[in-house]
């Protein structure tokens, strides 16, 4: 799949529009499967994957203007959360402050685009914002979970396709504005105790994530050293955390759930069985189109517009 060119957009004499909700039923969570938005993001999730393959975090990469600006508005959002405290009062799900940072956001949405864009792509802005404030959360249920993490990717996959971000940007979309939106989602799970949403409970991956998991195993592809049961050594983990998004995957659910590793995480447990990192990335990327895109709990939220269109792959019509 990877050898496929990816798909441009012509700024000139695109129209673009507020991309909506078009999946109701499972029968169009299958016609989904077979989209040229499907096919449009695991093209831009499997080049990323490529990208990174034996790349640390703190290797160096190139950063565009465009990635610099990008990782700049994240860390303003991130200072929102220390002018919004938690409510002091005891919530019973989630705590509704969240819901004052989330209307900042949205209300902040259109401006941050304005400037990280140059005006030839102001127009692409209504398309783009519905993912992006769809990467944080959810105001109403005070939840997180796989289907952000997607409208997260699905925004920057929107940004490639108008040709803001190009190829060489590739590395740092995953190793400097990935991390840092990890680093915001969460500080906003542990501050305003966000709710997971789409769980599978123990028997998921992880309560919030998924690509992390994926994109953080291809870091680690030939590494001498490090295997898939290295996570089992807590000195490891917090060594490596830095360096490896998969790493600072296992560090994080130490931090935030208790008891044996077995118990609350059994999945990922499993997966140290796994002999080598190639085996782990594939894998992953195959459990990721079956326990979060082919979810009709998770995608019925997706949104769909000129950019990512819910019409037959090229190549499938007919």
């Amino acid at each position: 799949m990877t050898d496929k060119p990816t798909t441009f957009i012509n700024l000139t004499d695109h129209t673009f529009v507020k991309p909506t909700k078009q999946i109701n039923d499972q029968q169009d969570v299958t016609e989904w499967i077979n989209s040229e938005s499907f096919s449009r993001l695991m093209l831009f999730i499997e080049k990323n994957n490529e990208s990174i393959i034996n790349k640390k975090i703190s290797d160096p990469v190139y950063i565009s203007e465009f990635t610099q600006k990008v990782i700049n508005a994240l860390d303003v959002m991130l200072s929102w959360i220390d002018q919004i405290p938690p409510l002091p009062t005891p919530q019973r799900f989630g705590n509704k402050a969240f819901r004052d940072w989330i209307s900042r956001l949205e209300n902040n949405a259109y401006i941050i685009h304005q400037e990280f864009l140059p005006p030839q792509y102001h127009k692409a802005i209504i398309e783009l914002v519905p993912y992006f404030t769809g990467s944080f959360g959810n105001g109403t249920r005070i939840d997180y979970g796989s289907g952000h993490e997607l409208n997260f990717v699905a925004w920057l996959c929107c940004l490639r396709l108008i040709g803001i971000s190009e190829e060489q940007d590739y590395a740092a979309l995953i190793l400097r504005i990935f991390t840092k939106y990890l680093d915001l989602v969460r500080r906003l799970q542990r501050v305003y105790m966000l709710e997971p949403a789409g769980s599978h409970g123990v028997w998921g991956l992880d309560d919030h994530q998924f690509l992390s998991y994926y994109w953080g195993s291809a870091q680690l592809r030939d590494h001498k050293h490090l295997k898939p049961n290295s996570i089992l050594l807590e000195e490891l983990v917090n060594i490596y955390s830095d360096d490896y998004i998969y790493f600072g995957c296992i560090k994080y659910i130490h931090e935030v759930k208790k008891g044996p590793f077995h118990e609350h995480s059994p999945l990922l447990h499993d997966i140290t069985g796994v002999p080598n990192w190639t085996k782990v990335n594939s894998g992953l990327l195959k459990m990721y189109v079956a326990d979060v895109l082919q979810k009709f709990p998770i995608v019925q939220h997706f949104l769909f517009g000129s950019l990512l269109p819910l019409k037959p792959a090229e190549g499938n019509q007919g």
